[in-house]
């Protein structure tokens, strides 16, 4: 049993939100570069996009069910030391449980993506 999240977050741009919606996204410049997909826990995802996507428009938020990627969602170490979910291979349309662009709360806090 582990207290880790099972829904994580990526932000996308407009074509890479695109793609996935073709059925499979192989990620963004910065991931493939790192060789695996960043992910972000809800907590992480505010952070997450006023560090990487400041001042960027048109962006979007998948959800993903972390509970289809067995060995190749790894949980490692990045800002802070804190543990970030990381996939290794494609992100497939399939896993998204929920999407839809990136909007904030008053208080700045992206809003998570509700399905239905």
């Amino acid at each position: 049993m582990t207290d880790r999240p099972t829904t994580a977050y990526k932000v996308l741009t407009a074509d890479q939100m695109r793609a996935l919606e073709a059925d499979t996204f192989a990620g963004a410049p910065v991931d493939q570069a790192d060789g695996y997909i960043h992910l972000s826990t809800a907590e992480q995802l505010t952070e997450t996009v006023d560090k990487h996507f400041a001042g960027q428009r048109d962006l979007w938020v998948a959800a993903i069910d972390l509970t289809s990627f067995g060995s190749s969602l790894k949980w490692e170490e990045s800002r802070g030391g804190a543990l970030f979910p990381h996939i290794y291979g494609k992100l497939l349309l399939e896993t998204v449980i929920a999407y839809g662009p990136l909007e904030r709360d008053d208080d700045g806090t992206v809003k998570l993506p509700v399905a239905g």
